[in-house]
């Protein structure tokens, strides 16, 4: 299965795993909440799924790359206690409790989640030393004789020996006690994580061209070549940063994220085409209105990679205004949800709104520091926090201290945040529109808008706005899409029926 469909099955069994009945029991006892182990390809996302996951589900999460652990961390240090056995007292070498599992008691004490996931990355490159431990850890879920806590589920993952040389196969008696999940790198799956996470365009629309190279790792006689969906990620991040300090990213910069000369040479060369694509046809000019029939006529009879690349700068700067919506969206109903508490808070105005700014700010904390929260809601938050402060500012200098009228003044001030997000909302849709006019000008219905509205359907902000932004050509078209789809399907199964 794809990243996309592993992250769902992890979400489901965690579901599984917390389920309670009616004595406050879990429903599956611990001894039968198998381990879950990814096995996938490095650089596919195994790691950071589980971070996602731990967040949506609210629970807490310890993650330990056990290649950096010897046997005493793991299992904890010796010492020799005294035992009474019958009438005799003896010396029994017993153990510290392991740096890991009191990882998950220092959490649940940090955070309040009583319930989590024990994480261990690369599991099955451990040493030779710490082998037997880890297969007691997957079997027994303890380490040494410490016991992981109940309510907290592990999970793993590792590498297929062929990518790495350290890999220790799991007899079948470990395998027949664990849940294993294979992942296989899915680039659609990619595309949508990469659309959302707002991955470097360049790099989308090549891999679009050249998917091929989304993940590729070989073993050949001039050593190992390597590109990683993580490396994708990270060059991406590195290429925003650059552009914004003016550092041009050359074919060593890239080669030092994609270590795949063929491929690192390749999308280099496609970048320049990109930055020429850019600048020529002036993308934010279409999109505010300006359709020229010289630049529609220019991409008509372009080769089909200059289109490619028009049409996902297109796209591109569509998403960002899709994802403006979606973040003022998310950030005025926030605010609406914490200025409502104003009104069931007691004293006077000015520590009404206190007492709520105290509490958004206490929870934010909270979050941050059990690790629920991602970097959009962390700046979500904090944005909010920031509003109120400043309300909370503004009312005391006004001198307004009456609960209503502090009242008054918040709703004023909601107004205009709600302002703000009717104004972007409606640029986002005047921007849709002018994006059809031109793929209309350039190729009317052909297989270049086919491409425009899938790429549209493949968007979560896009999918989002367009449930509420009512687009008659985008509708239209997706129509007419499904219905060729539909045809499509049934001429083979005719075909099929015929052979």
């Amino acid at each position: 299965m794809n990243i996309k469909q592993a992250k769902q099955e992890i979400k489901n069994t965690i579901q599984a795993y917390l389920m309670k009945d009616d004595q406050g029991e879990y429903v599956i006892p611990s001894v039968r909440q198998r381990p879950v182990l990814l096995i996938g390809a490095p650089g596919i996302g195994k790691t950071q799924v589980m971070e996602q996951v731990a967040r949506e589900c609210g629970i807490g999460l310890v993650a330990y790359t056990i290649t950096h652990h010897t046997r005493q961390s793991a299992v904890g240090l010796p010492f020799i206690s005294k035992k009474h056995y019958g009438e005799k007292e003896y010396s029994v070498t017993e153990y510290t409790m392991s740096e890991i599992v009191a990882s998950v008691y220092d959490k649940i004490e940090e955070t309040g989640l009583s319930e989590g996931i024990l994480f261990i990355d690369e599991i099955n490159c451990v040493s030779e030393t710490l082998a037997p431990t880890m297969l007691q850890f997957l079997q027994c879920k303890t380490f040494g004789n410490h016991r992981i806590p109940e309510g907290w589920l592990i999970a793993a993952a590792g590498n297929p020996p062929e990518y790495n040389k350290s890999v220790r196969e799991f007899d079948i008696v470990t395998l027949d006690r664990l849940k294993v999940i294979p992942v296989e790198p899915d680039f659609g799956a990619w595309r949508e994580y990469a659309c959302r996470e707002a991955i470097h365009p360049a790099i989308i629309a090549y891999l679009d061209l050249k998917q091929q190279n989304f993940c590729r790792i070989e073993t050949t006689v001039d050593g190992k070549l390597f590109a990683t969906p993580r490396g994708w990620e990270d060059l991406s991040r590195l290429m925003e940063v650059y552009e914004t300090l003016g550092i041009p990213i050359d074919r060593n910069v890239i080669g030092q994220y994609i270590q795949y000369p063929a491929i690192s040479k390749d999308f280099a060369n496609y970048l320049e085409l990109y930055e020429k694509y850019r600048k020529d046809y002036q993308v934010d000019a279409i999109l505010a209105g300006e359709i020229r029939e010289e630049l529609c006529d220019k991409v008509r009879k372009a080769p089909f990679d200059e289109k490619m690349s028009v049409i996902s700068l297109l796209l591109t700067r569509l998403e960002n205004e899709f994802r403006n919506v979606a973040e003022q969206e998310e950030k005025t109903e926030l605010l609406m949800k914490w200025l409502k508490t104003y009104q069931e808070r007691e004293g006077n105005g000015n520590r009404r709104l206190e007492a709520v700014l105290a509490e958004l700010t206490e929870e934010w904390e909270q979050r941050k520091k059990a690790g629920l929260l991602d970097h959009r809601s962390d700046r979500r938050m904090r944005q909010v926090i920031a509003l109120l402060e400043g309300y909370r500012k503004s009312a005391a200098s006004l001198e307004r201290d009456e609960p209503e009228e502090i009242w008054e003044y918040l709703k004023e001030q909601f107004a205009r945040q709600r302002e703000i997000y009717d104004s972007v909302w409606e640029k986002a849709g005047t921007m849709l529109e002018y994006g059809f006019d031109f793929m209309e000008a350039a190729f009317a219905a052909g297989q270049e808008m086919v491409l425009f509205v899938t790429n549209l359907n493949a968007s979560s902000y896009s999918v989002h706005f367009l449930q509420e932004y009512e687009c008659k050509r985008y509708y239209e078209y997706n129509r007419n899409l499904l219905f060729e789809d539909r045809e499509t399907e049934r001429k083979k199964r005719i075909s099929a029926m015929i052979g």
